[in-house]
């Protein structure tokens, strides 16, 4: 079995819908970052880095639990834990390897910094805003570039590189970006939607991803989130 320390964001829907198209027996151990779980001594034996999520395989390699964490190190984990969604060698490996580390050096953080002051910091910084939203509308455009000329960011085949980006993609609206810039990525974002296995993996923690959208954060949660951290 393995535990999944989440809460519902597009670094654990990664995680989710990977487990999902994998069949994995698994469960969720939810970690409200808006609460503080992440800085709780039991999730930082396993995230050290107090971000989720967080992986607990109890049949790691040779049978030992291992715990994993940083979502892309996951997504790697599980594709060679079950020999899914990453080519073992060669042109094709690396192709996939290449994407998500796109995802995880570029898009998420820079995605998350265009949501976060266009929606979420206290102030309205100008330059801040149109630089993140800028800078996600260059990678939109090279994943509609890639897309133009392949089904999948890695080629032919869809892989742990289209898990990584495609739960950042789906709250486009919130990095100001729309499709029509953007056709290629629009069309590969509606055929991995259309997957049962990613339709399943979004259902994470929905009540909860519906809830924290429709409440106003308190300052409690925005100090938790948006504050310098616990050292």
């Amino acid at each position: 079995m393995i535990v999944l320390h989440a809460w519902p964001t597009p670094n654990a829907h990664k995680v989710s819908i990977m487990l999902e198209e994998c069949a994995l027996p698994y469960r969720v151990q939810v970690v409200d970052i808006t609460a503080g779980d992440q800085f709780k001594p039991e999730f930082l034996k396993i995230g050290p880095n107090n971000r989720m999520p967080a992986i607990l395989d109890e049949d790691g390699p040779e049978g030992a639990p291992v715990s994993v964490f940083e979502s892309g190190a996951i997504l790697v984990y599980l594709a060679e834990k079950t020999g899914r969604f990453l080519p073992a060698s060669g042109a094709a490996r690396y192709a996939a390897l290449e994407w998500l580390m796109f995802q995880m050096a570029n898009l998420g953080p820079v995605c998350g910094n265009a949501h976060h002051f266009r929606d979420a910091a206290p102030e309205r910084v100008p330059y801040a805003i149109q630089r993140f939203t800028d800078e996600a509308a260059r990678l939109y455009g090279v994943m509609d570039r890639r897309l133009a000329g392949a089904p999948y960011l890695a080629g032919d085949d869809y892989s742990i590189a289209d898990m990584a980006c495609w739960p950042w993609v789906r709250v486009h609206r919130y990095h100001g970006q729309d499709w029509a810039p953007f056709p290629h990525v629009k069309a590969w974002f509606d055929r991995i939607a259309a997957r049962d296995a990613v339709q399943r993996g979004m259902a994470l923690l929905a009540d909860e991803r519906a809830r924290t959208r429709s409440e106003a954060l308190t300052e409690a949660a925005r100090a938790i989130l948006f504050g310098q951290g616990r050292r």
